[in-house]
């Protein structure tokens, strides 16, 4: 018991030097146990809980996501926050507002981010999805309900058709302090239908994070356009300030992230663009997403516009549009070289199809499965920006066997997207 005093007045006085974000979260909620738990401390319960509340209400936001805009950080908060809820119930105290109002609106988060294998979406540091400990929060959940569609302040969108869901990165960079563990993924997406992933970002490994770290959080490991072979944002590079700033956040990224979502009579339409390279090659990327309403096609575009009142400050234009795919996937380029067909483990078909650019099929890692990192494919379209500042395409479940979807795709009518 001494020894547990001694280590609750260290973590009071050392708060300061305490990281931002969930490191500190975690030594407030400590420090509420400490002073509901521990013989002599019941008399900080009151300053505990204050600046818990306080720390709360700044980190969590509206929307119930974390500032930090990691999923995974829901997990861990939640993991601590649902049982000191119960322990302020079992001494007979009343919570604190703030602690019962940030669990119920990270609650839904849960099921935002969830596709329909249980796992989490990739980004921003997510790793594997502890499938135990997420069904125990779950049984906490009292909504039950169909997850939110957008969720403004954290940014993300997701779309939902039948069993088909798109989870994307709809946001800003998060602020410097909280951004050691973000990634370079602005308006990447995951899909995935029923129970089997389709795309996916790379994510980040639950161990041996420092071998990948940099890697991961490029803009070429998430699903997403690539200008110039550049990361849409810029993390501390020197080694000093690293150590100085634990880590390695981002110093600059995109802060003008739009996204308009509106029904069509095609399906669900959203309509976003980010600035993440304005400042250095002065050029924009617009993204659209169109999920049609039975969840069985999703069309897109990608575009690369000049920044108004800005030249093309890049000698060269030329920019990549990547899909990792899910290891599960058995991915195979067609004859004609402008699509892919991908066999899901239930094995339903669904084909790839950019009918005016050359598809390749190259090598990816996927970095967050639970035995370590595993090899897969990604779908690669490199264009000139020049020539062709927009690459339309899409994914369709198929409806027959596999060797009738290639015969029938110069027939199929491509549905417009609205403009």
């Amino acid at each position: 018991l001494r020894g547990l005093a001694r280590e609750i007045r260290y973590l009071r006085y050392a708060m300061i030097d305490i990281a931002d974000g969930v490191p500190r979260l975690q030594v407030l909620i400590a420090l509420c146990y400490a002073s509901l738990c521990l013989a002599n401390q019941a008399s900080h319960i009151r300053a505990a809980a204050r600046r818990l509340s306080e720390e709360l209400q700044r980190q969590i936001l509206p929307d119930g996501g974390h500032i930090s805009r990691n999923p995974g950080a829901l997990i861990e908060l939640l993991t601590d926050l649902l049982p000191l809820r119960q322990t302020f119930a079992a001494r007979n105290i009343a919570p604190p507002p703030a602690l019962l109002n940030a669990i119920d609106r990270m609650m839904p988060m849960l099921r935002f981010f969830r596709h329909g294998d249980g796992s989490f979406a990739l980004f921003n540091g997510m790793s594997g999805t502890p499938s135990d400990v997420l069904a125990t929060l779950l049984a906490y959940d009292d909504t039950h309900g169909t997850p939110m569609a957008n969720m403004p302040h954290t940014g993300f969108q997701r779309l939902d058709a039948g069993n088909t869901v798109v989870i994307m990165d709809a946001g800003p960079s998060p602020p410097p302090a909280v951004s050691q563990d973000a990634h370079a993924g602005c308006l990447s997406f995951e899909l995935s239908a029923g129970t089997s992933r389709i795309v996916i970002n790379c994510g980040m490994p639950s161990t041996g994070r420092d071998n990948w770290r940099s890697f991961a959080r490029g803009t070429s490991a998430h699903s997403t356009l690539t200008y110039h072979d550049t990361s849409s944002c810029q993390f501390v590079e020197f080694s000093a300030m690293k150590r100085l700033l634990h880590g390695a956040p981002i110093v600059r990224g995109p802060t003008e992230v739009e996204s308009y979502r509106e029904a069509v009579a095609n399906g669900v339409l959203l309509t976003t663009s980010h600035d993440g390279y304005v400042n250095r090659f002065g050029v924009i990327h617009r993204r659209v997403l169109m999920l049609a309403p039975d969840g069985t096609r999703l069309d897109g575009e990608d575009t690369i516009a000049v920044a108004p009142d800005t030249r093309n400050k890049g000698n060269e234009i030329d920019y990549a549009l990547r899909f990792h795919l899910h290891p599960a996937v058995k991915a195979s380029r067609l004859s004609d070289a402008r699509g892919v067909m991908l066999v899901l483990p239930n094995r339903d078909v669904w084909t790839f199809e950019a009918l005016d650019d050359k598809v390749e099929l190259e090598d990816s890692v996927f970095l967050a499965g639970n035995d370590g990192p595993r090899r897969t494919s990604q779908i690669v379209i490199r264009q000139d920006s020049h020539h062709a500042p927009s690459i339309r395409w899409s994914f369709a479940r198929s409806t027959s066997s596999p060797s009738a979807t290639a015969a029938r795709r110069s027939a199929r009518h491509e549905p417009e997207l609205p403009l």
